[in-house]
């Protein structure tokens, strides 16, 4: 038992004991300089993550990494092609109310000054006017958005979130160190690291009286909510897409608050109105949370150049028609420069003096500043003024000026005599640090916050009781993303004893009670579409190579397939784009493990394997986690061709998509979402169904071929219950084709496809059949009342192209972007 300690150092010890760590380690300057009550609270959590650890016989790191991989947690650094797993340390950080109360009363004054300068230089720009900012800070950003001088948000509010970045000195002085205006990165994973920390840690967090995050949240969308036009808005989460690095975050953001996630082809204009493009026709989008640069919103008045805007946006906010958070443009006040200004700025436009400090900047466009930075140059940061790329600054990024050699001084120094309003410098700040458990040790890492303000209900500023802490791997922080070696971790505003955290649990209150899936707009259900055609092809082309390599129940099977139905299934992968040409002079062995592993054929398992993953990729916002932890999965890497090896391979490859279906059949609503990825996995299995029929019927062992249908079917064991005899050509065709009741039968594929697009909503007037179920019923009509004696071989090639054509149907009415009459503008399919 340990005696309540009140010297936090003391504390460090004692806990360092327990787990037979030094004490003569250092646990960082807030461990450190902690006192009285949050000394104890310190001491709470130490002891606490030691009783996890301990009761759960793994290293605590290992308990928080489990969470993150259930969440989905990743991120990708810049210039990686594929994402990583999300690094936060088991250990938050802990700011007393009492601290952070200061730092929440600067945060709203720096949103409130923020506001206030937007404001006037995209309206009456009086501050230029007066000299109180110069002409060159405005004109010379790239962030500076002309178009948008003398326009003003419908409710008047150019800052709906807002984030800093703050830094805290070793001796407990908060400063800003820089503002984001334009994305909230890091807003999601907060809420991530609190979850995720949350289920890992038990009721740690309570013990401490953490306040909880869940109204903050709550308030941010009904902040944005507040200046629609209509009592229940619907609003967009408009992404850049799922190769921005941050998509993961945004993807889980937009589930939690319940705003749909689109792409800038998902929406379109119309009549100064945005709308997205559904399956049930467009639907009005009243508010759009922006994860896109300005220039990027609308290649018609902004960058020409941008693929991911939306063309006639501006017209669409500019005159009412859209609330945007933030406001195009507002981005402006994010240079580096900017910071020069403001606390003179706070002094006169609010009249208080600055909460939070700045991080001391000299903007070179002045000839004394200019004068200051040369003469101190060993002792500041140098960075572009704007943020862009300028000439003696790599990438426009920060770098200390003692680090540049006697050259690069030397271009640097002429640069700047050439342009010097391109560049500013920063004093360099000496960071806190806090503890981080690292090989279950603890060490001091510095550290920065990001630290979240957004709008309410009743538009007042509130500001999240936590916020994203950055630890650095070595000290220094050039950049405000994430880096090699650098971790996260949750930032946890704490309360004394007696106060009870009485905030929301859950995001917001009581809903009105609705049924169905959403809307679902016409690109991801395009991607589920696909999503599921690849993994149903992936799965036939896996069980043609378990077939090949002679796995069944029969009891001739282990004398091996027949030499004629091997080649016919052999040719049958060389068809499908399973294997290259040129593996088609390798041995049986060698071509299934081409097959399974080599990622040069285009519908190889490999290749299959990731589309499914790029097509889920942008669909993490509407999978669940255990259903997308599955499917993400890689193909097998096989370095051998023995068949005992393959046969495991290709039976743990069908394991996998068994359990997708049984996921999807198990877990997921019957709605729209399920309807497109039931309806591309049960068009594919018809195709391959039809193909793989075509296929063995051209032998001349028919007892072989038949008993490869029925394992490629998954109807070994049924034929087997109701047939005492071997593999025939009626019973094995009625059961594989025309049985109604084998939910893997030719017929059960397109009777199923017809009632899925029975479900789907109609566009054309009087509420008649469109094209897709036209086609379903043709594909279906021929089998309605046929009997397996009267079958024939012909009806196969009918249906294979019937199904095709339904194929083509599907995409053009659902996927493509629809031209909508005026009838239909007129109606109610506008939502």
């Amino acid at each position: 038992m340990i005696d309540r300690l009140t010297d936090v150092t003391d504390a460090f010890a004692v806990t360092d004991r327990l787990r037979d760590y030094p004490t003569d380690v250092d646990a960082g300057d807030l461990f450190r300089h902690a006192s009285g009550a949050m000394a104890e609270k310190w001491l709470m959590m130490a002891k606490g993550l030691d009783a996890l650890a301990e009761d759960a016989a793994i290293p605590m790191q290992e308990l928080v990494s489990r969470q993150i991989q259930d969440l989905g947690m990743s991120f990708r650094i810049t210039g990686d092609a594929e994402e990583r797993e999300w690094p936060l340390n088991p250990v938050p950080l802990l700011i007393g109310a009492e601290e952070w109360s200061v730092v929440e009363q600067g945060l709203i004054q720096r949103a409130r000054l923020l506001e206030t300068v937007v404001t006037d230089v995209y309206g009456q720009q009086k501050l230029v006017a007066g000299g109180q900012l110069p002409a060159a800070m405005v004109t010379g950003s790239r962030f500076f958005a002309r178009n948008m001088v003398g326009l003003r948000p419908g409710g008047n509010t150019y800052l709906h979130v807002y984030a800093a970045d703050l830094a805290r000195g070793p001796m407990g002085q908060w400063r800003i160190i820089g503002d984001r205006l334009r994305l909230a990165n890091g807003i999601g994973y907060a809420l991530e690291n609190r979850i995720a920390l949350s289920r890992g840690t038990g009721t740690l967090l309570a013990d401490l009286n953490t306040r909880r995050l869940a109204q903050f949240f709550s308030e941010l969308r009904e902040g944005i909510a507040r200046e629609c036009q209509r009592e229940n808005p619907r609003i967009a989460f408009l992404t850049p897409g799922r190769f921005n690095q941050s998509y993961p975050e945004q993807a889980h953001l937009a589930r939690y608050l319940g705003f749909p996630l689109v792409e800038g082809r998902d929406l379109t204009v119309d009549e100064d109105r945005l709308y997205v493009r559904t399956i049930a026709g467009p639907k009005r989008v009243d508010a759009v949370w922006r994860w896109i640069d300005t220039n990027a919103l609308d290649p018609l008045s902004f960058d020409a150049r941008s693929a991911i805007g939306v063309p006639d946006l501006f017209d669409a906010f500019a005159r009412g028609g859209l609330e945007i958070a933030n406001w195009p443009g507002v981005e402006l006040l994010e240079a580096p420069a900017f910071a020069a200004f403001l606390p003179r700025l706070c002094r006169t436009l609010l009249g208080e003096e600055p909460i939070l400090p700045n991080i001391a900047t000299w903007w070179c466009g002045q000839p004394t500043e200019a004068q200051t930075v040369r003469a101190r140059l060993d002792e500041l940061v140098i960075q572009s003024a704007f943020g862009g790329e300028v000439e003696g600054v790599v990438k426009g990024e920060a770098r200390p000026g003692r680090d540049f050699s006697d050259i690069e001084r030397k271009t640097l120094l002429e640069a700047m005599d050439r342009r010097p309003m391109d560049y500013c410098a920063q004093e360099i700040v000496r960071l806190s640090t806090t503890p981080a458990l690292i090989d279950e040790r603890f060490q001091p890492r510095a550290f920065t916050v990001r630290a979240f303000v957004a709008r309410g209900s009743d538009g007042l500023w509130t500001v999240m009781p936590g916020g994203f802490a950055r630890l650095s791997s070595s000290g220094e922080m050039s950049t405000t993303l994430m880096g090699e070696g650098d971790i996260s971790a949750d930032v946890c505003v704490v309360d004394g004893p007696g106060i009870v955290q009485m905030g929301q649990t859950v995001l917001g209150g009581t809903p009105e009670i609705r049924r169905g899936g959403g809307i679902l707009a016409s690109q991801p259900a395009d991607n589920l579409f696909w999503f599921g055609r690849y993994c149903e092809r992936a799965e036939m082309t896996v069980r043609i190579i378990r077939s090949i390599l002679g796995s069944s129940i029969e009891v001739d099977a282990a004398s091996g397939r027949a030499p004629e139905v091997r080649a016919l299934l052999v040719a049958l992968l060389r068809q499908w784009g399973a294997v290259a040409a040129s593996d088609m002079s390798l041995g049986t062995a060698q071509i299934c493990r081409a097959a399974l592993s080599e990622g040069s054929a285009p519908s190889g398992v490999p290749a299959l394997l990731n589309r499914v993953r790029q097509n889920g990729l942008s669909l993490r916002d509407r999978f669940a986690l255990d259903f997308w932890r599955i499917a993400s999965r890689p193909a097998p890497a096989l370095q051998s061709d023995r068949p005992g090896l393959l046969l495991r391979a290709a039976r743990d490859l069908i394991e996998r998509f068994s359990a997708l279906s049984g996921l999807v059949a198990e877990d997921m609503v019957q709605g729209p979402v399920r309807h497109f990825l039931e309806m591309g996995r049960r068009i594919e299995r018809a195709i391959g169904t039809c193909r793989v029929v075509r296929q063995l019927a051209q032998g001349s062992n028919e007892p072989d071929a038949l008993n490869v249908l029925l394992d490629l079917s998954d109807s070994q064991i049924t034929y087997r219950t109701r047939y005492l005899s071997g593999a025939m050509r009626d019973p094995v065709y009625d059961l594989v084709l025309l049985d109604p009741d084998n939910p893997r039968s030719l017929l059960f594929q397109i009777e199923a496809l017809n009632r899925h697009l029975e479900a789907q909503p109609r566009l054309t007037e009087g509420n008649l059949p469109e094209q897709p179920l036209r086609e379903a019923r043709a594909a279906l009509a021929p089998f309605l009342g046929l009997s397996v004696a009267d079958f024939d071989l012909a009806l196969i090639d009918t249906t294979e192209s019937r199904l095709l054509a339904l194929s083509e149907a599907i995409s053009a009415r659902f996927f493509l972007p629809y031209e909508r009459p005026q009838s239909v503008i007129r109606s109610s399919t506008i939502g």
